[in-house]
């Protein structure tokens, strides 16, 4: 963990968990930052004016509270206020993904990376979770899917340090070791 991890990402995500948990939260409050997150992931525009210190903190409420809408909890949208004023939501990212793995650990769900040359059906989802469950004994497996066309076929799946090369490109790779030694 770098620096900047610990200092700044590690209190306030643990914060965020604490409040959550005795509001009985921690749910919903993981579901508004998925929502967040995939906002930041999918616009540029959004990261640099929230992380643009030229822009006054009562611009950015503004933006965060239309972008939130009235689904997101009102000690969410607190939160993302007190983040502005102390000029930390640049660090939004970070924070909302340190929150979402103290989440994971509170309901004992692993989290696998899963890398595929075309996107994964619902029964080849299920299939993987149930090969991670197997291998990690977590309750639950949660699944972040990302596309990449260069695997040309197969999967690898990432649950923590753990990388499973399922992709033809790594089998053709391990063959070509094999094949040169």
């Amino acid at each position: 963990m770098s620096k900047v991890n610990t200092q700044v990402l590690q209190p306030y995500a643990s914060a965020l968990m604490s409040l959550a948990k005795s509001n009985d939260l921690s749910e919903q409050f993981g579901n508004d930052i998925r929502s967040l997150l995939s906002l930041l992931e999918s616009s540029e525009d959004l990261r640099q004016f929230l992380a643009n210190p030229l822009i006054k903190p009562d611009a950015k409420k503004a933006v965060i509270k239309q972008i939130a809408g009235e689904e997101m909890n009102p000690l969410m949208r607190s939160f993302l206020s007190l983040l502005i004023d102390k000029g930390r939501i640049l660090f939004l990212e970070g924070i909302g993904k340190q929150y979402l793995n103290q989440l994971r650990a509170l309901n004992q769900t692993v989290l696998a990376e899963v890398t595929s040359a075309v996107p994964l059906s619902d029964a080849q989802q299920q299939t993987v979770r149930e090969k991670v469950q197997a291998m990690t004994s977590a309750q639950q497996v949660e699944i972040e899917t990302k596309i990449d066309t260069d695997l040309i076929g197969g999967v690898v799946i990432k649950v923590g340090s753990q990388v499973i090369d399922a992709s033809l490109r790594g089998q053709l790779r391990r063959l070509g070791i094999r094949l040169s030694s």
